[in-house]
């Protein structure tokens, strides 16, 4: 159940799995939706859409790993950041809905990789939000952050759906999971 982060006592499932939570949570406003829905920019003015934020999300999670690697950052990433954010005509919700996945698995192979969350992760300069005073944060804050950026953005993704057809999270979970409707709880159906 996405509503709660499994509970675990190794510190890599707790939070590997928190992100995860996080991450499922975000692909679930999506549950139900067309390509086009989930282009829609539902809260004007904002040019966001719940395709690009889990789009968005996936380009972030892959770019800390790149940086907890210390992998060299492509030509262009200060464009595909900007891009992040737009889900284009020609990308389907089932596309990115996969891709995202697929940066989650990588960041699950690369922490598992690591056994010490306190290694130190450089702090990128020139970034404008990131701190000038610090030399390097921990794989732990890295995953910490992503489960926090993640969050962020299935709050926007939750209000941007509701906008879209009055859906909210916990029917859309009921739904997902196939729940047994209650007094209390009715699982979303299409109008």
């Amino acid at each position: 159940m996405p509503g709660l982060a499994a509970f675990h006592t190794d510190e890599h499932d707790l939070l590997l799995g928190t992100l995860d939570q996080q991450r499922t949570v975000l692909h679930l406003a999506a549950y139900g939706l067309t390509d086009a829905q989930a282009r829609t920019p539902a809260v004007a003015p904002s040019p966001l859409g719940v395709g690009g934020l889990i789009k968005h999300v996936a380009q972030v999670e892959r770019t800390w790993m790149d940086v907890v690697l210390g992998r060299e950052r492509s030509a262009g990433a200060e464009d595909a950041y900007a891009a992040s954010f737009t889900m284009r005509d020609d990308e389907t919700l089932a596309e990115l809905l996969a891709d995202a996945r697929a940066a989650g698995a990588e960041t699950d192979r690369v922490v598992r990789g690591i056994d010490d969350l306190d290694q130190p992760v450089p702090v990128p300069r020139g970034v404008p939000w990131y701190p000038r005073d610090l030399d390097a944060w921990s794989v732990r804050w890295v995953l910490l952050h992503l489960a926090t950026e993640t969050a962020r953005h299935a709050g926007h993704a939750d209000v941007i759906r509701e906008a879209i057809d009055g859906a909210t999270a916990f029917p859309l979970m009921a739904a997902a999971e196939g729940w047994p409707e209650t007094p209390w709880m009715q699982p979303w159906t299409p109008a």
